[in-house]
């Protein structure tokens, strides 16, 4: 055995090692309890780390759920050249998309879509597309904007809906937990929104009344927090444009009226959590789907204001330029 094949030898043996290591924490891990004597997850975990795992599974990893050391080391190093932007842009004196953008850090999940095992999203049924066709958004190309039906929830700064608002985007990640007998809220830094959680078993909503983020009950299974969420306002996308690599582009991936949104958040250490997220609805979808994203605490992020707003310009400059634009093209066609 040459130099060369020990060393990858030996890195893979340490690799399996530790994931072994980190598997009996997984298993053996107890969290800490509340005054009132529930698990205790408070804290903050933002999920900018995420960025850079595509949320579908880019077709050469067909159905591998993992990256071999030789692609993890590359999706490494193409993260770590995107981080660099921000101290080339300080060099430089200038401020570009590497103060903006929140680079991703590398794992070795090929998707954060796990099922589907092709981990990639259901095809739409008849209905789901028909939903999706008449879905309106600043992300999709080709389109007339005369009035704020043409533009989404997201655009016009009311909401990213569920399950979009818990999916990393290139910027303001942050959520925060809190927790008090009874209630678990989620604080989320995108659109400045909280999601307020009963978990004392009170009685669901009835089906008529519907939320943009929809109507959430929550449970303890050992040291599992599971939140059920259904009640939810058809409007938002599921899947926002630019959430990561591999998501679909147009805001079109429809949320209806019977949708169920499944999440179960399970401590595995002091600093991390274990996040699964399973969407079904097959009115719009031919087979449920579930995302799986590892948290990680970072109690010193900060999280500042989203300062966006319903009645914001830009949904009045976009209709002017369109009609404009239009306007234009009908005189040099005549």
């Amino acid at each position: 055995m040459d130099a060369r094949a020990a060393i990858l030898c030996a890195a893979a043996a340490a690799g399996v090692l530790a994931l072994g290591a980190a598997q009996a924490q997984e298993d053996d891990y107890s969290p800490p309890k509340t005054p009132w004597g529930e698990p205790d997850i408070r804290g903050t975990w933002p999920v900018g780390h995420l960025t850079g795992t595509p949320f579908q599974r880019p077709d050469e990893f067909g159905m591998r759920e993992f990256l071999s050391d030789a692609e993890y080391m590359e999706r490494e190093a193409r993260l770590e050249a995107a981080a660099a932007r921000y101290e080339n842009e300080d060099a430089q004196d200038k401020i570009g998309m590497g103060h903006w953008a929140e680079t991703g850090k590398p794992n070795r999940r090929t998707s954060l879509i796990t099922d589907p095992a092709d981990g990639q999203l259901p095809a739409l049924t008849a209905e789901g597309q028909r939903r999706s066709d008449a879905m309106r958004s600043t992300w999709q190309r080709d389109i007339a904007f005369d009035w704020v039906t043409d533009f989404d929830t997201w655009d016009r700064c009311i909401t990213r809906g569920m399950p979009g608002s818990m999916f990393p985007f290139m910027y303001n990640n942050g959520i925060r937990i809190f927790q008090a007998p009874g209630t678990v809220a989620l604080q989320l830094e995108m659109i400045h929104e909280t999601r307020i959680i009963p978990t004392d078993g009170r009685t669901a909503l009835p089906a008529q009344i519907l939320h943009w983020m929809g109507e959430s009950r929550g449970r303890w299974e050992g040291d599992t927090l599971v939140v059920e969420t259904t009640n939810l306002h058809p409007g938002p996308t599921a899947v926002n444009g630019g959430s990561t690599v591999g998501a679909p582009r147009e805001n079109n991936m429809p949320v209806g009226e019977n949708t169920t949104i499944v999440e179960r958040f399970t401590p595995t250490g002091p600093d991390t959590i274990d996040y699964e997220m399973t969407f079904t609805d097959m009115d719009l979808y031919e087979a449920p789907w579930t995302v799986h994203m590892p948290w990680r605490r970072n109690d010193g992020f900060g999280m500042y204001e989203y300062a966006c707003h319903e009645a914001n310009y830009m949904v009045r400059d976009y209709i002017s330029a369109s009609r404009a634009q239009r306007a234009q093209a009908s005189v040099e066609a005549n």
